[in-house]
């Protein structure tokens, strides 16, 4: 796959060259270089007739979309960034700007609107890869080596921030590997300004290689607080070259279950560090049930790539290719033992999602919230993971809000995930609401399993605190 896009870029001479840029001069020559290959996206979806729904603004690229419907179902619009990688116009954006879309459109630097062709999709790490036809070869700007960035480094993003249009901010590096609660989270940190609608943006370095694609922001506020994240190249491009090959991702499968190793853990294991995977449990169904994996051992290297941490295993088993056997070294009861096993294709139809940044749709209110025992309960839906970092392997429905007066103020916290009331697995508010009425009938308290955040919570609630 990258070959195919390495040929399609020779077709024309990239937007920007390989000269350093210096950033005692400013970024203007950046900016006119690179500008051309980032786009605004522009989506829509039909939504029920409302009153007080808004109407795009004249002179919006989904302005004609006002009418389109008569007085039937009404359009909402959502703005996001995007960036060209080919000269016959593919497109790469964030998966929850276009996530829901009946309509998406690219609109070129030059005011040009397109429809857009979605080519695949990948909710895992929020990336999505569009195509447009422009009729003619398109500027495009390639990926660079996330690797090699360092903490201080200059970068620049260019995006559609609050529907804007074309804007440049520019910040350095502030940290790397940063986990915010998804599966493969390893975000590069910066504190360039990014904001709503910058969301699938290109994050530059000074050679005008893409190392980023920003993605999402920490803010109590909701705009941009200096401190955003952007997934690094190293993950975003082999993502991208699988959904432009299949228009799906093809992700390795252990099927296990993985903690932390601390350094008391081991000290008291005779690990030389705190290192590796503590296996905590094995899916018997999955590849590592038919291995001779074991829960309790460490993994310390898969595929011959060192496992740093509980957060690097995920990401090295799904870049190993489905049906290959690979070696697993692991540390079991003091000795090293060197393992095989075949890793299987993950089923993609429950991977977690990580929607921020687009405008306005991710800043919307959630609905469907029901009190419970003083509890306000949503169903689990991608966005609310994102926003609470909820554990993906949480099931069931998450606390939005506490009563300070009830019960539940002080043993639960707003983010924990109601997995079980009374020993019975809950799937709805409906289900979770007759539960708990009908186990304190006679005013016994209730039993709540919480996931919160990985960790396994019990706790008793009463209807009533008095």
């Amino acid at each position: 796959m990258r070959a195919i896009l390495t040929a399609l870029s020779l077709l024309l001479v990239p937007v920007f060259s390989t000269a350093l840029a210096q950033p005692n001069g400013g970024f203007a020559d950046l900016n006119d270089a690179l500008s051309p290959a980032v786009v605004n996206i522009a989506t829509a979806n039909r939504i029920g007739d409302e009153d007080g729904m808004p109407v795009f603004p004249p002179g919006s690229p989904l302005e004609r979309f006002n009418d389109m419907l008569g007085d039937g179902p009404r359009v909402e619009r959502s703005l996001g960034s995007g960036f060209i990688i080919t000269t016959d116009g593919l497109v790469v954006t964030n998966h929850h700007v276009i996530d829901d879309a009946d309509e998406v459109e690219v609109v070129l630097q030059d005011g040009r609107v397109l429809p857009a062709e979605i080519i695949g999709r990948d909710p895992a790490t929020d990336l999505a890869v569009l195509r447009v036809d422009a009729g003619e070869p398109l500027p495009f700007v390639r990926f660079g080596d996330s690797d090699t960035l360092r903490v201080g480094e200059w970068v620049v993003a260019i995006g559609n921030p609050f529907g804007l249009g074309g804007s440049l901010t520019a910040g350095v590096v502030s940290a790397q590997g940063r986990d915010i609660g998804g599966r493969y989270d390893d975000y590069v940190q910066t504190d360039v300004a990014i904001n709503s609608g910058n969301s699938g943006g290109p994050l530059f370095n000074m050679d005008g290689e893409v190392i980023g694609v920003n993605t999402a922001i920490f803010s109590p506020t909701g705009a941009s607080v200096g401190i955003s994240f952007s997934i690094p190249s190293r993950v975003a491009e082999p993502v991208v070259e699988q959904l432009i090959e299949y228009g799906e991702t093809r992700r390795g499968w252990l099927g296990v279950n993985v903690q932390p190793v601390t350094q008391d853990m081991a000290d008291a294991m005779g690990l030389s560090s705190a290192r590796g995977a503590l296996v905590t449990r094995i899916d018997p169904e999955g590849p590592a049930g038919d291995s001779d994996l074991a829960v309790g051992d460490v993994v310390l290297a898969f595929a011959e790539q060192a496992v740093a941490d509980d957060r690097a295993l995920p990401r090295i088993v799904a870049a190993t290719e489905p049906g290959s056997t690979v070696e697993v070294e692991v540390f079991r009861r003091g000795q090293a033992v060197t393992l095989e096993v075949t890793v299987e294709r993950l089923n993609e139809g429950n991977s977690p999602a990580a929607p921020v940044g687009a405008t306005p749709r991710e800043d919307a209110p959630e609905t469907g919230g029901d009190d419970l025992f003083g509890l306000t309960l949503e169903p689990l839906t991608d966005q609310l993971r994102r926003r609470y970092r909820v554990h993906p392997d949480a099931e069931g429905l998450i606390v939005t809000e506490i009563n300070p007066d009830s019960d539940a103020a002080g043993k639960v916290r707003v983010g924990d995930v109601v997995e079980e009331i009374a020993w019975t697995s809950v799937e709805d508010l409906d289900q979770a609401r007759a539960l708990a009425e009908g186990a304190s009938e006679d005013g016994s308290p209730v039993l709540f399993s919480l996931n919160r955040q990985g960790q396994y919570v019990l706790q008793t609630l009463r209807a009533d605190a008095s």
